[in-house]
């Protein structure tokens, strides 16, 4: 089977790779790094493609693509995440017009005014988000949805309509994460781990061994069509996830948590001030960041579970601080 891999630099686009060499398939990997380490990619051949300055004039024809490009922050310009999440997914179609398109979304497309408590899928888009971070994800999806077979019309010319997944994890984790879990303990100060809410909110998380399962299912399995959450195979309290994480990483601290209504304005006073001085590294605290500590984020996996046979294991964080 001929599958091509987008993002194969990065933390996710990586493990998937690494998954399809495990079981006998070669990936064509595309990353945006001029080069990666072998054992990244686990040995595929790789090349190095921008996605936001057009599609691939020599692509090979493949089976399917699993898309895991994509700029994954809560801060930075709207011009930036819209040129690689929305203009570079539509690249990425136009570059393999034929095969299964398998879109590795987010949970951030639903809804971030309110809390999300076991989502289903069809809950959002929402009407509006906290940064463009969420709509640049969601414009995306919209993107995918165009031109997949059996939602609505295409909304450019394009390809025929074509079997298109789109998955929609929350929170990933694991080895080679450098960016949920070290933003996490970045924030430890002494003996005390500030926190959000009152560490009762449930939470889904998604390991990234979770979300390679879903990846190959989508791209592999007899599914070719339709929206899945992906996460752990159940959510866990916040307050029981700082105290795991904290545990595996040996820090003795303990989470202090903070009123929302409290912490909510300094946020934004710490945003604004970022921005004046026109700092392009994220504030430790962001009023997204919030919303997705201070209130339930969870997610249905029904869909999941029946329709694309996928098989979460338990949130754990036993090991996810090895490469």
């Amino acid at each position: 089977m001929r599958i091509a891999v987008t993002g194969a630099s990065g933390f996710v686009g990586g493990a998937v790779c690494r998954a399809l060499v495990g079981q006998g398939i070669e990936p064509f990997a595309y990353g945006r790094r001029p080069q990666v380490e072998p054992e990244h990619v686990a040995g595929a051949p790789y090349r190095s493609w921008d996605l936001t300055q057009g599609p691939l004039r020599d692509a090979p024809v493949v089976d399917a693509v699993i898309h895991c490009a994509g700029s994954v922050t809560d801060w930075g310009a709207a011009s930036t995440l819209f040129a690689t999440n929305l203009a570079g997914t539509k690249h990425v179609l136009a570059s393999f017009p034929k095969g299964r398109f398998v879109h590795v979304s987010t949970a951030s497309v639903y809804d971030p005014y309110s809390p999300t408590v076991m989502a289903r899928e069809d809950q959002a888009p929402a009407p509006r988000y906290l940064n463009a971070y969420g709509a640049s994800k969601a414009a995306a999806e919209r993107a995918v949805l165009s031109v997949m077979r059996g939602y609505g019309r295409a909304l450019w010319r394009g390809p025929a309509k074509r079997e298109a997944v789109i998955l929609r994890p929350h929170a990933v984790y694991g080895p080679g994460d450098t960016t949920l879990l070290p933003r996490v303990l970045s924030s430890v100060r002494g003996p005390i781990l500030p926190a959000v809410g009152n560490g009762r909110q449930r939470v889904s998380l998604t390991s990234i061994g979770n979300l390679v399962q879903a990846c190959l299912r989508a791209a592999m399995g007899p599914v070719g069509t339709g929206i899945f959450n992906i996460a752990d195979a159940e959510p866990v309290t916040i307050h029981a996830a700082l105290r795991a994480l904290l545990a595996e990483r040996g820090v003795k601290a303990r989470p202090l948590y903070l009123p929302a209504s409290a912490v909510r304005p300094l946020a934004a006073a710490v945003e604004g001030a970022y921005l004046l001085a026109r700092r392009p590294e994220p504030p430790r605290l962001t009023r997204y960041a919030i919303s997705h500590l201070a209130v339930e984020r969870t997610l249905d996996l029904t869909a999941a579970r029946t329709v694309l046979g996928y098989t979460p294991a338990e949130t754990t964080f036993k090991g996810a601080f090895t490469w």
